[in-house]
Parts: C-alpha cells; sequence; structure tokens
C-alpha cells in the first residue's frame, strides 16, 4: 500500500470510534429525522475532511522534499524551499536541505572550476599526456599530444596503443628515456606512467616529455663555453704574433738586401695571414657564443622566403606559392637562417646540377618552412649535422647548421633534415608557431597527415 494511503486509512481509524459513537447516539436518541441526517451529514463530511487535511499536512511536505532532492541530483542549484526556520521540526528539515543546496552549489562550482583549470594546464604544459583503459584503447590526450602524434583529437580517440606507435610506454620500468620517432617530434624522450581512475574505471596515464631540447640546450651551453675558452686563448697569442710579424716584415722590406730576406719576408706574410685567417675563423665561431635575443616584429613570410631566394644567384631557386601568412620573428635572424639552409641546398644541387625549392605552409597553428633540393641526400650518420665544427664541405664552417637551428629553438620552433621520401635530395623544415590572432586558414586534415609521412 502506498504511504498516502496509509496516512489516509490511519487518520479514518482514528476517527472512527469517536464518529461511530456519536453517529450510534444520534441515531438511537429521540431526534427527528431531519435532526439526525443533517448531523450525520456534517460528522462524516468533518470526519473525511480532517482525514485529506492531515494527508495533505504530512504528503505535501514529503512532495517538497522529494523534489528539491531531484533537482540536486540533476544539478539543479537554482531551487529553494519556503517556509525555513526554527520554529519547528519541519522547517528546521527546510533550513538544512537548504543550507545542503548552498554548500552542493558551492562544491559543484570548485568542481567545475578545478576540472577547467586541470583542463586548461594540461593543454599548456609542454607534456604530452595520454590515458589508455584496460583494453589499451586511447581515452584522454592533451594538445600536446595531439602535436606529438600529427592528427587530432578525433581521429585519435578510441584507437590502440599499438595503432599510435605506443604500446611500448605501457610496458617495461618508468620512469625511464626512449627514443620516439613521431610527425610532432622525435629524439629522446622520458616516460612516466602512474594509474588514475575516472568514473571507476582505471586508465594508465601515460606522461612524455621531450628531453631533446633541453640536452641541446646543455650542449649548446658547453659550446658556448668552450668557444669562449678557445677565442679567449688563441686571440691572446694570435694578436701578438700577427703584431710582431707584421713589425718584422716591415724591418726587411727596409733593409732587405739578398733572397734570404725576401724568403724570410715571405715567410713573415704567411704567418700574418694565416693568423690573420686563424683569428676571423674564431670570430665566427664566437657568434653562436653571443647570438642575440630575437626582437619580434611582424613578419610577412612571403616577402621574407620571396628576398631571401632572390639573394643566391648561382642556382635559380624556384618559390612554391603560400597562404598569406604572419609570424612574429626577429626578421634579420629569420633571414639568416633561411640563407644558411638555402646556400647549403645550392651547393649540394651544384654537385648534381639539381633545382631547389622553397615553399610554406600552415599545419595547425604551426608555419613550416620547406627547403627542398635535389642534390646527393644527407650521409646515413646524421648525427653530427647539427654539431658546431663538424662540416663535411671544403673549406665550410661548421657553424651554419648549428647557429640555424638555434635561431628556430630561440623563436620557440624547430629545425629538422631528412632524406625526401619519393624524391631524390634532402629537405630542411623549419617549424614556427604562428601568431593566435593570424586569422589564415587552417590546413586540411589531409594535409596534415601528408606532413607527417614526409617528415
Amino acid at each position: 500500500m502506498r504511504y498516502d494511503r496509509k496516512i489516509v486509512v490511519l487518520t479514518l481509524m482514528a476517527g472512527l470510534p469517536g464518529v461511530a459513537l456519536s453517529l450510534g447516539f444520534l441515531w438511537l436518541g429521540p431526534y427527528s429525522a431531519k435532526v439526525q441526517w443533517t448531523v450525520s451529514v456534517f460528522l462524516l463530511c468533518g470526519w473525511f475532511g480532517f482525514t485529506y487535511a492531515v494527508r495533505e499536512r504530512v504528503v505535501r511536505p514529503l512532495q517538497t522534499l522529494s523534489n528539491m532532492l531531484a533537482g540536486l541530483r540533476e544539478g539543479d542549484f537554482s531551487i529553494r524551499v519556503r517556509g525555513a526556520g526554527t520554529s519547528d521540526p519541519l522547517a528546521l528539515t527546510y533550513l538544512e536541505l537548504n543550507a545542503l543546496e548552498e554548500v552542493l552549489r558551492e562544491q559543484r562550482l570548485g568542481a567545475v572550476e578545478a576540472t577547467r583549470l586541470l583542463r586548461r594546464v594540461l593543454e599548456e604544459v609542454d607534456l604530452a599526456v595520454f590515458a589508455f583503459d584496460e583494453s589499451e584503447t586511447l581515452r584522454l590526450l592533451n594538445g600536446a599530444g595531439e602535436r606529438l602524434l600529427g592528427q587530432p583529437a578525433e581521429r585519435l580517440m578510441g584507437r590502440t596503443a599499438t595503432d599510435l606507435r605506443l604500446g611500448d610506454t605501457l610496458h617495461g620500468v618508468a620512469p625511464r628515456t626512449l627514443e620516439i620517432n613521431h610527425p610532432g617530434g622525435g629524439g629522446r624522450w622520458e616516460l612516466r606512467r602512474t594509474v588514475v581512475r575516472q568514473e571507476g574505471q582505471p586508465l594508465r596515464l601515460i606522461v612524455l616529455s621531450d628531453l631533446s631540447r633541453a640536452l641541446r640546450e646543455e650542449e649548446r651551453q658547453a659550446w658556448k663555453r668552450i668557444i669562449r675558452v678557445l677565442s679567449h686563448e688563441i686571440n691572446n697569442s694570435l694578436a701578438p704574433i700577427k703584431s710582431i710579424a707584421g713589425s718584422l716584415h716591415g724591418l726587411l722590406l727596409k733593409q732587405s738586401d739578398g733572397p734570404l730576406d725576401e724568403d724570410i719576408a715571405k715567410g713573415l706574410e704567411v704567418i700574418s695571414g694565416r693568423a690573420e685567417s686563424l683569428g676571423r675563423f674564431m670570430q665566427s665561431y664566437a657568434r653562436l657564443a653571443r647570438l642575440p635575443e630575437p626582437e619580434l616584429t611582424t613578419v610577412d613570410v612571403a616577402t621574407l622566403v620571396c628576398h631571401t631566394a632572390e639573394i643566391e644567384t648561382r642556382v635559380s631557386v624556384v618559390v612554391k606559392p603560400g597562404p598569406d601568412l604572419s609570424v612574429q620573428a626577429d626578421a634579420a635572424q629569420l633571414e639568416q637562417l633561411l640563407i644558411n639552409l638555402i646556400k647549403n641546398a645550392v651547393d649540394a644541387c651544384l654537385e648534381t646540377g639539381g633545382k631547389v625549392e622553397v615553399s610554406w605552409r600552415r599545419i595547425g597553428n604551426t608555419l613550416h618552412v620547406l627547403v627542398d633540393d635535389e642534390g646527393p641526400g644527407l650521409p646515413s650518420d646524421t648525427g653530427n649535422l647539427f654539431v658546431p665544427f663538424y662540416t663535411t664541405k671544403p673549406g665550410g664552417s661548421g657553424i651554419g647548421l648549428a647557429l640555424s637551428r638555434q635561431i628556430a629553438e630561440g623563436h620557440g620552433g624547430s629545425l629538422l633534415l631528412a632524406n625526401r621520401k619519393g624524391g631524390v635530395g634532402a629537405r630542411a623544415r623549419l617549424t614556427l608557431p604562428l601568431d593566435l590572432s593570424d586569422t589564415a586558414a587552417v590546413a586540411t586534415l589531409a594535409g596534415s597527415e601528408e606532413e607527417g609521412e614526409e617528415a
């Protein structure tokens, strides 16, 4: 039996003895039929009316409480109960329920703000975060994870770790370092793994941090210290050598009276010339240690690429049109970077008679500048390409690529070199972040996948 019906039955039973006794006295007493029927009707109506009133006084507050709790369960915190107070138990119950609603509303607001903050932090940190369920299916990732895999979240969610080439991250010891090669990055990464729960289900949380840039920065600082020491010591020795050689050469020219003096003069010229060349050599390396911070201005990509390509005159450089884009960068440093890349591409093409192409495109919120050549390609050992002093070209200084990558990373970007797939030669890829206010169209997904395959 329903609760409200139980209340009606109990109320009727409570009033039944009194009503029955009254009706008995009424109908058995010396009263007229009119009095008997009139009093009986009033008595029965009062009995049933009182029963209904009791039912309403009991059931209505319960319905109010039920509606309030249903609203709280569904997250509707706009409902308030009237009649709250401390005058009676029911009013006190209403008061406590309203207080509970305020507490839950504050907790809900705090939880929403905390969730938004966590999502914001996940999107802003430069760490690739993935979460896989027990079947090794991807359930969560952040923006850095999308950039690493080179695809948007819509294409990645629901795929297995094996499909994403992340199966090794779910097994083995952690933390540890491992080699990763994905469209959005490659090199050495630190792996951290833990277990979290979402809606009661365990998820394995994978956090990948790129160690390549930190290692390169440490390497760059080491080279800077070495260059400073070498420059100081060599320049301290070259200055007096050059000065003394010049003085002796001048004296011999004034007092020359035989072939021996001429030989000595030539030897001093060689010493002076080589000292001067060595000084220029060390000055070029010192540029690595004295590269200033970039002074950012708005740089039009098309203008910069076309102007840089026109500087090279040995080979015709083909500039492929691209989207209308601009970046916040140091124009002088960026121009020097492109000059180095185009010069290297032209040097490679002089050996084979090939051509050089320069193009740019937008992928997501990044600018990709590509310099393609049809030369012999890169050697099999590419680990030393960005090492200062290392060069494979006769007469090369070995600072062009190292300086170029330092400029790229100084702008928050990267520089990669690789042999072209599907063609001869090599490709240099400069990646720079675009200005967030840029309104140019985002590249299509197919273009992003093509970039991932060619990287």
